[in-house]
């Protein structure tokens, strides 16, 4: 026999209690309906009285009166409806609920006066009782409008009052709140935290660099100063959170607006973009807390996405690496573009798995193959180039953890340069059209044996070009916000910790690009690609690692070295200082593209290429890394592990 479950809901805490009211929201029109009628009779009740010094008097209260109202609600009752009065959610009313009042009330007057002066009603009862009062008949339908706007637009305001004031709940002590923009969208900020049936916000101020609004008030809350003295205006005030309510702010006045805060225990909230608030995905009330993505992101990539659509529907796409930040980022992208089929391939099954049940329950009209597979076995990735023949690879597999592989040395030149060979091989024989391999501005002049191993895997990229029918190109970045083992994650677990935040040297500066910019990026890029190019995308200006824990630090409510240190542990074997990445300069030429730029360079000798990567993959094999580390020497030149910087591990600034 089935054992019966009973299941019993949590009580809800911020539940408003029940009102009187509650009942009768069912019949809500009806209501509002014999609302109307109430006011048409109280309104004209009150022109009669305007027009008799307010006496009231026998003769027009019972014989003029009665006949002015049939007449006034044949014409007001259609009206009203028409312009629709009925249906509103007076809770919410606002402006244009006011102006539909003052319409329908406007068209009605001018029926009622029209009617009079045809003489519609001239019957001769009704003209003998009508007579005493045709000399102020104008005044009294004048008194009438007046009268019939400001009690229906009063008897709104005292419904949302009612709401706003008397029905709100609160949830315990309020957080005393400020709002960084003045303008419509802090505007409409402040009118959605006053209807929050559940109070959580006391609204102290705003704040607003415009000079025009120094001073003023809106809805009774004053502007209290410019972003300049946020700091001191939260210090005074007692601010607990700060909401920047600017949708439209670019991530530069959002930094600074950080950046002014820091030192302060406060919490940062935004508003959701505008464009999702024109296209009413979101409302204005919908905060969040703000991300260092809303900091360090860059303004939105203009693609041409006719290209780049040309370039993807209809076909079947292969994508290496699609477990990872990158390559699960770049699925996402293309899925947008309706493939053939999509085809994810992913050494760890686990992301695997999670990536691919994320993509088949967002995109589920585009076919996807989910594929284990380590790419440095050719056997395996033969099987599946026989089986599917994909059109388009983009090749985002790879270790990029640059002290790792300094540890690991075998491992990162077997999946790197192994790895990329296979694929690309495999691409050539099998006819694809287009190969992109995703790779690193650490492959510029490397200092890491991670960067050596992506910039071999370049130059047998442009190699394998000149000779084959499939187009290969590179598309350069560098690090990206939220990726797999990024600095972005590991600070915030340092944080969540309670510090203190490790930083490796107070001058190390990284380029910063978003993952889903990234992605476009190389997109656009690959469209361009005919002869083998090493595409560099613009990562903007690079941003100091000490200067992002600060920022992380004060977006997570805390004091940089005050509530969270900051420590210094010394640079990390493999890595330098500065990043050279770059569009501009002598070894760049421009693309059609603003942010994308080609890298010029000198192809190597194919025989001389083949056989150093032939004996690399040989030391490799065998973790021989004193091999290894000669044949790295002779393919990259360039190489040099000096720019090292002495650990300075108990080092603080």
């Amino acid at each position: 026999m089935a054992e019966s479950k009973t299941t019993t809901e949590k009580p809800n805490r911020n539940a408003l209690p029940p009102t009187p009211l509650t009942g009768f929201l069912r019949y809500r029109r009806v209501l509002i309906f014999f609302a109307h009628i109430a006011v048409f009779a109280v309104s004209l009740m009150l022109a009669f009285l305007v027009s008799h010094n307010m006496q009231f008097r026998r003769q027009w209260l019972f014989e003029q009166y009665p006949l002015f109202i049939v007449l006034v609600l044949l014409v007001k009752i259609p009206v009203f409806w028409l312009f629709p009065q009925y249906s509103g959610w007076w809770r919410y009313v606002g402006i244009f609920d006011l102006l539909g009042i003052l319409r329908a009330s406007l068209v009605s007057t001018v029926l009622i006066m029209l009617v009079w002066s045809v003489g519609i009603l001239n019957i001769d009862a009704m003209r003998r009782s009508l007579e005493p009062v045709a000399d102020v008949s104008q005044g009294v339908f004048i008194a009438d409008l007046f009268a019939t706007i400001l009690l229906l637009a009063g008897l709104r305001m005292m419904v949302r009052l009612y709401h706003e004031e008397f029905r709100t709940v609160e949830s315990g002590r309020l957080k005393r709140f400020l709002i960084v923009g003045a303008g419509n969208a802090g505007e409409a900020l402040l009118r959605e935290i006053h209807r929050m049936q559940v109070a959580q916000y006391e609204v102290i101020g705003f704040v607003d660099d415009d000079p025009i609004k120094q001073g003023t008030n809106i809805h009774g809350i004053p502007v209290l100063g410019t972003v300049d003295e946020l700091s001191q205006i939260c210090a005074d005030r007692n601010i607990e959170e700060i909401a920047i309510a600017m949708p439209a702010a670019t991530h530069q006045q959002m930094r600074r607006v950080i950046q002014v805060c820091q030192g302060t225990k406060i919490r940062f909230r935004t508003v959701p973009s505008i464009t999702d608030i024109a296209s009413g995905k979101l409302r204005v009330s919908q905060i969040r807390d703000v991300d260092i993505n809303d900091v360090l992101g860059r303004e939105a990539v203009q693609l041409d996405l006719n290209t780049i659509e040309e370039f993807l529907r209809g076909k079947v796409i292969l994508v290496t690496g699609a477990g990872g930040s990158i390559g699960s980022e770049m699925c996402r992208q293309v899925c947008q573009f309706e493939p053939k089929l999509l085809l994810l391939v992913e050494q760890a099954e686990n992301p695997l798995f999670t990536v691919s049940g994320e993509l088949n329950q967002q995109y589920r009209d585009v076919p996807m193959e989910p594929l284990v597979c380590d790419i440095t076995d050719k056997n395996r990735v033969e099987e599946i180039f026989k089986k599917f023949n994909p059109e388009v690879v983009i090749h985002a597999a790879a270790h990029k953890h640059v002290p790792l592989m300094e540890i690991n040395p075998s491992e990162a030149f077997k999946n790197n340069v192994l790895g990329t060979k296979v694929v690309a091989d495999t691409s050539d024989r099998y006819g694809a059209n287009n190969f992109v391999m995703i790779s690193t501005d650490k492959a510029v002049n490397p200092t890491s044996l991670m960067g050596c191993s992506k910039r071999i895997a370049e130059i047998y990229i442009q190699d394998l070009d000149r000779t084959s029918q499939t187009h290969f190109v590179t598309v350069r970045f560098g690090n990206v916000l939220g990726s797999n083992g990024s600095v972005v994650p590991i600070f915030k677990r340092q944080i969540a910790a309670g510090g203190p935040v490790t930083v490796t040297h107070p001058e190390m500066q990284r380029y910063f690009m978003t993952i889903p910019e990234a992605s476009q990026l190389v997109l656009q890029a690959a469209t361009m690609g005919q002869q083998g190019e090493i595409f560099v995308l613009d990562m903007g200006e690079p941003v100091k690692i000490v200067d992002l824990a600060r920022e992380l630090i004060t977006l997570s409510g805390f004091r940089p070295d005050e509530d969270i240190e900051i420590v210094f542990s010394g640079t990390r074997p493999g890595e330098k200082l500065f990043e050279e990445l770059s569009i501009k300069g002598e070894d760049m030429m421009t693309t059609r593209h603003p942010k994308i730029g080609i890298w010029k360079n000198i192809p190597m000798d194919r025989t001389r290429l083949r056989a150093g990567i032939d004996k690399l993959i040989d030391a490799a094999n065998v973790c021989d890394c004193e091999s290894l580390m000669g044949f790295v020497r002779e393919l990259v030149p360039e190489y040099s592990n000096n720019h090292a910087v002495p650990n300075t591990a108990a080092a603080k600034k």
